[in-house]
């Protein structure tokens, strides 16, 4: 089974959210899709009032789901699970 989950983030082109520092994660494999958004907001220092979201092979994944399982269902050919992030302001600044 897997521990860690290996994901290269990226933001989406044309997205108007701050740009990622750091490009590879190793995800523990029991973090919720939910949870990896939050870090993701923090690394982006992201304010409250903005919207994230999180995208895999241009998918939604549910909040509740595992990395892990996200990993053995869209993981690529290489070995990283792609993740891409994009934002808008919900409260229409």
């Amino acid at each position: 089974f897997v521990i860690v989950v290996q994901v290269i983030c990226e933001k989406a082109d044309r997205s108007n959210i701050p740009d990622i520092d750091k490009k590879k994660y190793l995800v523990p494999a029991d973090l919720t899709v939910g949870q990896f958004v939050y870090v993701i907001r923090k690394r982006i220092k992201l304010s409250p009032e903005k919207a994230i979201f999180v995208f895999i092979n241009n998918v939604l994944p549910p909040t509740a789901a595992l990395m892990s399982n996200i990993y053995k269902e869209q993981k690529d050919s290489d070995g990283f699970l792609y993740v891409t992030y994009s934002g808008e302001n919900t409260f229409g600044e």
